[in-house]
């Protein structure tokens, strides 16, 4: 080969490697979303009269206290104050980067103060303002759009306090001011429960990652049992009420938000959900397809309203007359009582219960004759005694756990029991039963919202404890409520690992090394007098004596003797039933350790049996369909 040949050779090996290289930053470079003017939005489109200013010249920005704007223009809906609404959207693009950056500030107020990333009309992302005007840098990973057309969208809807948007810097790129928290593949992120229900992020990517979350959930509403599926409703900050549903109540599969409140800052609060089979509110096109109609106040705890599906609980339209009933107080429980044929209301307010009647849904009737003492969210059922159906109390639970016993006679609750606590764990509120299960299987299944603790630098917030079948029993100390799990955790098994008549000695422990990460552990005890037995999970103890058990709390005594014990243990939880549910503490709590194992002290302890069951995740593999 001569030396020219060599010489051209190389000479287009480089060539072309700087053609790579030209191309590679081409690519790798950042694009501007949409052009703006200096006194308008360019090829944006606006709607109504929020943007319709243009963007405000760099001498408002102070005024308007707007920070951290940088030398971009800015998107304001602030221009003429909080009262004007619209939308801005962006003209069609192609994904080409990883990801969506840009800065954001003004209201919260989600689908109402916000920026939306649209494909097919359909939002996919979504993130809003955080009660400031200091623009703030956030992204979206839209990696997985990677060639699809999208828009952006930016909207203000809301016309009350901080009801304003200010954007800027909104670009596609790989190389974002600030990258999206990012703590695994949905459902298997470091922390998520993989056998309790916790919420995912229908919008995603906000600016407060350990603040108000899309992924949050607190108090349960609704829960009702429907043509073969169990609904589960629970509150995202008073905003919406989110919507789940389970064919066994292991598996979940979560839907987009049922409703949300009908304007910013008017509030979806709790309440009940019921399926009008007759059609007394007329609400339904026939009886063939009767309407699933929800109950709950607004934020200001005097206008009570519905929202109704006529499709299963798949969309949902706020009736068009609310607030139905305006009445000072919250909280809506709502039941058919067949004996009279009418439907029955439970109102929480000024520390007591109040009754109220109605024939069709819309026009009710307050009874006077409230249940004092009392404390929100109320839950109201009916129990055979000792399983003999011809033997039926009437269950009042409160929303702090506590329920009383007594006679219903369609107005009038007379208790015949003190109060007792459904649980005696830390983390047990707002509870919930599934109603209208006497369409299916019969069972009255309860589960409660694990309030308070946070999941740290997770995408979501707060868990739902595991449901469990209630049944009434005798005891030496009167009639009281029994919880146990649902007998569908056992779809979840793996092959256990089984201990049979193992004793311990004093001061003896048993080391358990099963596979798995989470399980359902269920023991027959001999624990004597003096004698403590002390389950150690992954650092969290579980502590029984002959006649008490503790987890987390100070012991509490069962009415005889402690002869089995059932224990829940997923990633943030324990859960612990003994004697078949006759005393539950549910408890969240982070492992601090690896590792389980079982200590006698005091005296010496017997194990009739110990079956320690590793679970699969209830959850699917890998991401699902947004």
């Amino acid at each position: 080969m001569t030396l020219f040949s060599i010489i051209n050779r190389r000479f287009v090996l480089l060539a072309f490697a700087a053609h790579l290289a030209l191309l590679f930053n081409c690519r790798a470079g950042d694009l501007a979303i949409g052009k703006f003017g200096s006194t308008n939005y360019g090829d944006w489109k606006a709607t109504g009269t929020a943007f319709h200013s243009g963007p405000p010249p760099s001498e408002l920005l102070p005024k308007l206290e707007i920070e951290n704007a940088s030398d971009q223009r800015v998107v304001s809906s602030e221009m003429e104050g909080d009262g004007p609404t619209g939308t801005l959207t962006s003209p069609m693009f192609k994904i080409a980067r990883k990801y969506i950056s840009f800065c954001i500030g003004g209201g919260d107020y989600e689908r109402d103060t916000c920026v939306n990333l649209l494909i097919n009309g359909k939002i996919v992302k979504s993130a809003t303002g955080w009660r400031s005007d200091r623009l703030v840098p956030t992204s979206w990973d839209v990696s997985r759009f990677c060639g699809q057309k999208a828009q952006v969208q930016i909207v203000d809807a809301a016309s009350g306090d901080w009801g304003h948007i200010n954007v800027a810097r909104i670009v596609q790129t790989d190389t974002p001011e600030r990258l999206p928290v990012t703590t695994g593949s949905l459902y298997h992120e470091t922390l998520r429960p993989q056998f309790h229900f916790t919420a995912r992020q229908w919008t995603m990517d906000r600016l407060n990652p350990g603040e108000r979350q899309e992924g949050w959930v607190n108090d349960l509403n609704g829960l009702i049992y429907y043509d073969g599926e169990y609904h589960l409703f629970a509150q995202r900050w008073a905003k919406c009420w989110i919507h789940a549903v389970s064919r066994d109540l292991v598996h979940w599969t979560e839907l987009p938000p049922a409703f949300w409140e009908e304007q910013s800052g008017s509030g979806v609060q709790s309440g009940t959900c019921v399926v009008d089979y007759q059609n007394t509110s007329g609400l339904s096109r026939d009886k063939a397809h009767p309407a699933m109609i929800a109950f709950y106040p607004r934020w200001d705890n005097r206008s009570q309203c519905i929202a109704y599906s006529l499709d299963h609980g798949r969309s949902w339209q706020h009736y068009e007359k609310n607030p139905i009933l305006v009445h000072p107080e919250r909280d809506p429980k709502v039941f058919w009582y067949a004996p009279s044929n009418h439907w029955v209301m439970m109102l929480y307010g000024d520390g007591q219960y109040h009754v109220l009647t109605s024939s069709n849904l819309l026009n009710w009737k307050d009874e006077h004759h409230p249940i004092k003492d009392s404390y929100e969210c109320p839950d109201f059922f009916e129990l055979p005694v000792d399983g003999d159906r011809s033997q039926l109390k009437w269950v009042l639970i409160q929303g702090n756990g506590n329920y009383s016993l007594g006679t219903f006679n369609g107005t009038e609750f007379k208790e015949e029991t003190g109060r007792h606590p459904c649980d005696v764990g830390p983390n047990f509120y707002a509870t919930q039963s599934w109603h209208n299960t006497d369409t299916g299987d019969g069972r009255r299944i309860q589960t409660a919202w694990m309030r308070e603790p946070s999941f740290p630098n997770m995408p979501f917030n707060q868990q739902i404890s595991f449901p469990c079948e209630l049944s009434l029993h005798s005891t030496p100390n009167g009639l009281r409520i029994f919880r146990q799990p649902i007998a569908e955790i056992a779809s979840l098994h793996h092959a256990p690992d089984i201990w049979k008549n193992r004793t311990l000695e004093a001061g003896e422990t048993l080391p358990l090394e099963p596979s798995g990460q989470f399980y359902r552990i269920k023991a027959e005890v001999s624990i004597p007098d003096g004698a403590k037995l002390t389950f150690n999970l992954c650092g969290i103890a579980v502590v029984l004596t002959a006649k008490t058990v503790a987890s987390g709390t100070a012991p509490v005594a069962v009415a005889d003797q402690i002869r089995t014990v059932e224990i829940l243990l997923d990633r943030a939880s324990v859960e612990t039933f003994v004697n078949q549910g006759e005393i539950s503490n549910t408890r969240f709590v982070l492992p601090s350790e690896n590792g389980l194992s079982v200590k006698a002290e005091g005296r010496p302890v017997t194990l009739q049996s110990l079956t320690i069951y590793p679970l699969n995740s209830a959850w699917p593999d890998g991401l699902v369909d947004e």
